[in-house]
């Protein structure tokens, strides 16, 4: 199983940044950022890219115009 982990700084500033999420009251993603600061991310739950291409339908050029793609 590969996993993605972060070292001591960074996961430092992943908490920083979850304690500004949750003061401004968004707790959801405050927990996401303090969970992988702690777990790090199980890359085998991972969707590829192509993955998420199909299963939204884009094409090769789609997800750069798509509103909202990343």
């Amino acid at each position: 199983m590969a996993r993605l982990t972060f070292d001591r700084d960074e996961a430092a500033k992943l908490r920083d940044s979850a304690r500004e999420h949750a003061t401004a009251g968004d707790g959801l993603l405050a927990y996401v950022l303090e969970h992988i600061a702690t777990e790090g991310v199980d890359l085998s739950a991972c969707a590829s890219y192509d993955d998420v291409r199909a299963r939204h339908g884009l094409g090769d050029d789609d997800a750069a115009r798509t509103a909202g793609a990343a």
